[in-house]
């Protein structure tokens, strides 16, 4: 098997094969990652057509480096990279991922990165923290009465839905479909999908991109106070945001804001009811009368650290060049390994403990560089008021059977984590 191809003079990369998708694997993938951070933390995989990076440090290098690039086609076309034509199967979702943040390179990216950072301000993201600690309560009360039930689907999945619809000025009657058209969506970014998940992530793009249209339209002719309109207003020094890439920007925050804090709340969770003295530490701090008090957030710090809800993010190599050593060829694809990355032992002390009070925790979890997360304290917010409003209301939360994994691993979340409120 051959690698990707190298500069000349440059040592060959070792070629491994890696199986993302096995079931054993998507349910604790650190022991694996753990080994191959130590015996193999650079290698090429033929089948995914990527070479991985294991360890911390390389990652970091990767991410803060602008020889490399969410995108490669501002530089080379196609054509140069000898890409087929774009699938007309899904170009509304193509559409969408070249008129977002996460996926555009300066100078697009600067621009627009400046002009969403008008409009999602931290005073607005403030001002959603006693909505969402309502929020939080009012779920929690509905599911007092019933004794056990599913934490990832009835508690972590309906509070970044609402908390999103809410700041973008979506109604209430849409979000079980936007729930819907996010799952859709975020299965292309796994590393293989099928037929059917490519139809159906295209057809979720163009469903929210006609219901953002004719919200757009409205909020331009009557503003109110969201997110749609400010974004609608914005303007920087005669620049202002273009209709599609008003529509990316929200499709990306749904997508971004409900995978990441659904799968970090599941499986904070998880992490904590596993570790009864975590828990228990939590649920003395929650009896505090006030805000969550300090050590939630670097609790949360500490889970999204220990479990990363989305483990792998990838990158082109823009021009030719090396990380550590690693030489590597222009249109190369790299995977970054965040989940190894956060286990390192290099860089963290006794990673594989849990230490809700770790601090400095400079977790890959949110990226760096230009493309870190900007919705991180949205994110933030949301699970310190979710395990604040659990510990107090539910002190005595159990697990109450197997927690199970969805297929996938890019997108990495629980689909049941069944729990008891009663002993």
């Amino acid at each position: 098997m051959q690698g990707p191809v190298l500069p000349p003079g440059a040592r060959e990369i070792p070629v491994r094969s890696f199986d993302m998708h096995d079931a054993a694997f998507v349910r604790d993938p650190y022991p694996r990652l753990a080994q191959l951070r130590t015996e193999s933390p650079v290698f090429y995989e033929p089948r995914w057509d990527k070479v991985f990076f294991f360890r911390y440090d390389d990652i970091a290098a990767v991410l803060r480096a602008r020889r490399f690039g969410r995108s490669i086609l501002h530089v080379r076309s196609r054509e140069q990279l000898g890409w087929p034509p774009p699938d007309p199967r899904q170009a509304a979702f193509d559409r969408f991922e070249t008129n977002h943040l996460m996926s555009s390179e300066p100078p697009d990216h600067s621009r627009l990165r400046t002009l969403v950072a008008k409009a999602f301000t931290p005073k607005r993201v403030e001002d959603l923290r006693a909505r969402i600690a309502a929020i939080v309560d009012e779920t929690l009360e509905a599911l007092a009465d019933r004794g056990s039930f599913n934490l990832a689907a009835d508690f972590a999945e309906p509070l970044p839905v609402i908390v999103i619809s809410e700041l973008l000025g979506v109604a209430p009657e849409y979000r079980s479909q936007l729930r819907a058209w996010s799952a859709d969506i975020v299965k292309l970014y796994e590393l293989d999908h099928t037929d059917e998940q490519q139809r159906a992530a295209n057809d979720a793009v163009i469903a929210f991109s006609a219901l953002l249209r004719e919200l757009v339209a409205a909020r331009r002719n009557d503003p109110r106070d969201d997110l749609i309109s400010a974004l609608a207003q914005v303007e920087d020094q005669g620049d202002r945001i273009s209709e599609d890439e008003l529509i990316g920007t929200c499709i990306l925050l749904l997508n971004a804001g409900h995978e990441a804090t659904v799968n970090g709340t599941s499986s904070a969770v998880q992490t904590l009811l596993g570790r009864r003295d975590a828990w228990e530490t939590l649920v003395a701090a929650a009896r505090a009368p006030g805000p969550p008090a300090p050590i939630f957030k670097t609790a949360v710090e500490e889970l999204l650290r220990y479990d990363t809800p989305l483990p792998l993010f990838e990158r082109w190599v823009l021009e030719d060049t090396e990380v550590n050593g690693t030489q590597l060829k222009a249109g190369t694809k790299v995977a970054l390994l965040y989940a190894s990355g956060n286990r390192d032992p290099a860089k963290f002390n006794r990673p594989d403990e849990l230490d809700l009070q770790r601090d400095p925790n400079p977790h890959l979890t949110f990226g760096l560089g230009i493309h870190f997360c900007l919705g991180a304290p949205l994110a933030r917010m949301e699970l310190q008021i979710a395990l604040h409003g659990l510990a107090r209301r539910f002190p005595q939360l159990q697990l109450a059977g197997d927690a199970s994994y969805g297929a996938g691993f890019v997108i990495r979340g629980l689909a049941q984590l069944p729990v008891t409120v009663r002993v």
